[in-house]
């Protein structure tokens, strides 16, 4: 590898870390943690690539993407973040970075991406659109830093304003209303109608012109497209093939598996090709349990604001939260939360709260009990099967074996912690790992060993 790399932020650890890994590659480093000596630098025409926090103690990395587009063009700027929401890469996108990864990335996965950038001439930049007078995005409850969350952002990022119908599919409460709604919100289509249609909506013979009239040229959306009895599906063929210029855009939400459908006779196969340009897949929180505390606190702050007072779990509320399965999705837990921090009379929620409340929820049973006779390796490659599902005819990112392994790696490690009760000497003999070994990879993986408890 070869050329100067500029590296701002603000973690003396992210910087050494970089430093050292690039300048093993090959590379000239220059590292800050001020946003203002980076944007000196560029001005000065030092670097051939950019590598930058969001977050600077001066400054947004986000938005100093198109002064250093304005001043350098053609440099390239991998945008690293802790802030994993679907905004992030949405602005990173939008901002025309080279690439993004969310916090805490893959080393070997970011030097292969630095690498490609180094080796190839950005794309000719053009001028970030603005994003004023959409959504609050920080209000919506598209956060996650698992793979598949991170993953899904990226393919939204890239969709937005491609001319492609648009496939929203995932099990009930997961967001997929949500996905479409920013989808549309951060497109350029967003200062146009945006209309949600129900079967209903289609009947009669004026209900497809209507939808299209309503809609303009903004966005047009089927809901649980997978219901449509046969009549209903041949309308909305008939509506696709006629549609005016210009046309709105279409997206469709299921929670019914359409290519099984199609193979059973019960869905049409033109209306599935014609919806199906692109398929997002919104994972289950059984999918993605390691989001479950961030989305927890998400919806603690929202209750905040909404004046329901400030509150915040303990660590064995947050414990049992994490632990049920969550059939209900990303809305059953909201709704959970907010019922929480409205019955909770202290500022912290306990356990025995959260055990109350969720005793009284429906269809709710302990994720432990949801894998029951199911060995590891089965319900291991039932996930990959569906990591690679996500990513549709292509291949998942290079470095897939290091990144699993490190997937794997850290909740073992953090559920071996919470059994020893925080005791590194114990959990080590516990993994069969050397204790040195074991105090590594609690520092690589960002692994917090503060307030654990044994688990019973």
């Amino acid at each position: 590898m070869d050329g100067t790399v500029l590296v701002a932020d603000d973690d003396r650890t992210i910087r050494t870390v970089l430093t050292q890994a690039l300048t093993r590659a090959g590379c000239k480093v220059h590292a800050t943690a001020s946003l203002v000596t980076l944007m000196r630098w560029v001005e000065e025409g030092k670097g051939d690539l950019v590598i930058s926090d969001v977050m600077m103690p001066d400054g947004n990395g986000l938005e100093a993407l198109p002064k250093i587009s304005e001043e350098r063009p053609g440099l390239p700027v991998i945008v690293i973040s802790a802030q994993n929401t679907i905004m992030t890469a949405i602005q990173a996108a939008e901002a025309e970075a080279y690439d993004y990864l969310p916090k805490p990335f893959d080393l070997p996965d970011l030097m292969k991406r630095a690498q490609k950038a180094l080796e190839q001439k950005r794309r000719s930049p053009t001028a970030p659109r603005e994003i004023d007078g959409r959504a609050d995005a920080g209000d919506l409850p598209l956060v996650g830093r698992t793979p598949a969350m991170q993953e899904l952002y990226r393919l939204v990022a890239r969709v937005m304003n491609a001319d492609l119908a648009v496939l929203i599919a995932g099990e009930s409460g997961t967001g997929k209303s949500l996905i479409a709604k920013a989808i549309h919100d951060f497109s350029d289509r967003r200062t146009l109608p945006f209309v949600v249609a129900q079967a209903g909506d289609l009947q009669g013979a004026d209900g497809p012109a209507a939808l299209v009239a309503k809609a303009k040229g903004g966005s047009l959306v089927f809901d649980e497209v997978g219901d449509y009895d046969d009549e209903t599906q041949a309308r909305i063929v008939r509506m696709l093939d006629a549609l005016p210029d210009p046309a709105p855009r279409i997206m469709a939400t299921t929670q019914i598996d359409l290519a099984g459908l199609m193979e059973a006779g019960k869905f049409r196969q033109d209306l599935f090709y014609r919806l199906g340009g692109v398929t997002l897949n919104v994972p289950s929180l059984r999918e993605r349990v390691e989001d479950i505390p961030l989305l927890a606190e998400h919806f603690l702050a929202r209750a905040e604001r909404d004046g329901l007072g400030l509150r915040r779990f303990t660590p064995e509320a947050l414990q049992l939260v994490r632990a049920y399965s969550w059939p209900g999705n990303v809305r059953q837990l909201e709704n959970t939360i907010r019922r929480l921090a409205v019955t909770s009379p202290e500022e912290e929620i306990t356990r025995a709260e959260a055990e109350f409340v969720l005793g009284n929820q429906p269809a709710i049973e302990p994720l432990r009990q949801g894998g029951e006779g199911e060995k590891l390796s089965s319900s291991i490659a039932r996930h990959l099967r569906r990591y690679f599902d996500l990513h549709g005819g292509t291949l998942p990112p290079p470095g897939l074996y290091d990144r699993i392994l490190k997937e794997m790696e850290a909740p073992l490690i953090e559920i071996a912690l919470d059994a020893t009760g925080g005791n590194q000497a114990r959990c080590a003999d516990l993994l069969g790992i050397n204790r040195n070994t074991l105090r590594k990879k609690i520092t690589d993986l960002d692994i917090q060993v503060t307030r654990r408890r044994k688990l019973m």
